[in-house]
């Protein structure tokens, strides 16, 4: 999980860089489908696609593919330093939330806190005078990051239940070339900017498409060893690497008060996890 994290916010930074993040991302799915096609047939092949998983695999696939959109929109729209926390503390807080709905899990009190925490480190992310009105949610980032944390807490579930029916290798393989085909349209509405896109930043796009895969497969080989909740809680110590990426290294700013609202989320995450 350590390594998911660092490859997670890493990724995600060179995303952030990119010149439209959208675009960024889909060619990032591309070419990482590319890449891990000849071990998922292999892999498929072997095992077979059993018929249990293949639900899962479409939910995945169209829950990834409004991610990746939201996830670009976010951060077109606002700060690494600020969405990042907002979307992954976010899908962590509502997991338990939603599993309390489908699964009947009661939250414990220490979880209860983990939430509020979370909340509260967000709030503290993005407060100043007018900063939770529409407009302004929008203008910042910040509405799309909220749409993101809730199509992560998402599918993190179904993916716990994905991969304990099929291998994680074909299962992401299968994720990531399913939502580059979802996504097609929205880049070929802008055809003209993809090859601008890769021209500037193919360097980049190729690293991002090895760490992007690689770090969610660490994640779902994680899903089989233990409990949902910790294996999320645990890669989402890239929350507080998100605020030093952002505010040094893409010049951002206020690192003080963004690394102090990315511990608050991180605490709450804590929390969540060892409620859990």
């Amino acid at each position: 999980m350590l390594g998911a994290a660092l490859l997670h916010a890493g990724w995600n930074a060179l995303a952030k860089r990119g010149g439209d993040p959208v675009l960024f991302l889909w060619c990032v799915g591309g070419l990482a489908t590319a890449l891990y096609c000849p071990v998922g047939l292999w892999v498929l092949a072997q095992r077979g696609l059993p018929l249990a998983a293949v639900p899962f695999v479409v939910a995945t696939v169209v829950l990834h593919s409004l991610y990746f959109f939201t996830l670009g929109r976010a951060y077109r729209a606002g700060d690494f330093s600020l969405v990042y926390p907002v979307a992954r503390g976010l899908g962590v807080a509502l997991v338990p939330m939603l599993a309390l709905a489908l699964f009947e899990e009661r939250l414990s009190p220490l979880g209860a806190t983990g939430v509020g925490l979370v909340a509260a480190g967000i709030f503290s992310l993005h407060w100043r005078p007018g900063a939770w009105t529409r407009a302004a949610l929008l203008a910042s980032g910040t509405g799309w990051a909220i749409a993101t944390g809730v199509l992560i807490a998402s599918y993190s579930l179904v993916d716990k239940a994905g991969v304990a029916r099929l291998h994680p290798i074909p299962y992401i393989w299968l994720m990531e070339a399913g939502a580059v085909i979802l996504l097609t349209p929205v880049a070929l509405a802008r055809r003209g900017a993809i090859g601008h896109e890769w021209r500037d930043n193919w360097r980049t796009i190729t690293l991002a498409a090895v760490m992007s895969p690689t770090g969610y497969l660490l994640v779902l080989f994680a899903f089989q060893l233990s409990k949902t909740a910790y294996v999320v809680a645990a890669r989402e110590m890239s929350i507080v690497l998100s605020a030093i990426i952002g505010s040094v290294w893409l010049g951002e700013g206020s690192l003080g008060r963004r690394l102090l609202g990315s511990a608050v989320v991180l605490a709450g995450v804590a929390c969540v996890a060892l409620a859990r």
